[in-house]
């Protein structure tokens, strides 16, 4: 009767139930176990974690792979992310799995170059501006495109240098 109207057969229905119920509990466990910067965007790393792992959340969840292989292919991705993690504290390791946070407006003036090479229009830079209530270029201190790729405005009557350890810098208009 049900694969009749709908084209599925009931096992078929109860597998993906399975399959979706016991991927979702890998998930929290891993997590638990891995801890939270599993789903964090402190690098891009972190980003690519995340979208693979809804990713295949998703495949094992319509039953495209077993899962027991889900199961594993979970058990990979987070073993990965802890070791680069881990390895992230050395700089020249850091250096090749994220990039350089990027400066994009330094007191109140647009780093032009900068917004070109990141691919930041200026309707980019107002709208952020403007989310982050700045009522005038002036009170900028600085605007930096994050590894992540959030946009951080910092506004103030300085800018404590450690904010900006480690951002490349660039040159105005």
């Amino acid at each position: 009767m049900l694969e009749s109207l709908f084209g599925v057969a009931l096992d078929g229905l109860l597998l993906i139930l399975f399959s979706a119920v016991g991927i979702f509990a890998t998930v929290i466990t891993y997590t638990r176990i891995a801890g939270l910067r599993s789903f964090s965007k402190m690098s891009s790393f972190d980003f690519a974690m995340t979208v693979a792992v809804g990713s295949l959340v998703a495949t094992v969840a319509v039953a495209q792979v077993t899962l027991v292989e889900g199961m594993t292919a979970l058990a990979v991705l987070y073993l990965l992310q802890v070791v680069i993690a881990l390895l992230r504290r050395f700089s020249p390791f850091q250096r090749v799995v994220d990039n350089a946070p990027l400066l994009l407006m330094s007191e109140g003036t647009m780093l032009q170059d900068n917004m070109r090479r990141s691919r930041i229009t200026e309707d980019d830079l107002r709208s952020t501006l403007r989310g982050a209530d700045v009522g005038s270029m002036d009170s900028v201190r600085a605007v930096v495109l994050e590894t992540t790729g959030d946009i951080s405005v910092l506004r103030g009557r300085e800018v404590d240098p450690w904010l900006l350890e480690g951002v490349r810098k660039g040159r105005g208009r």
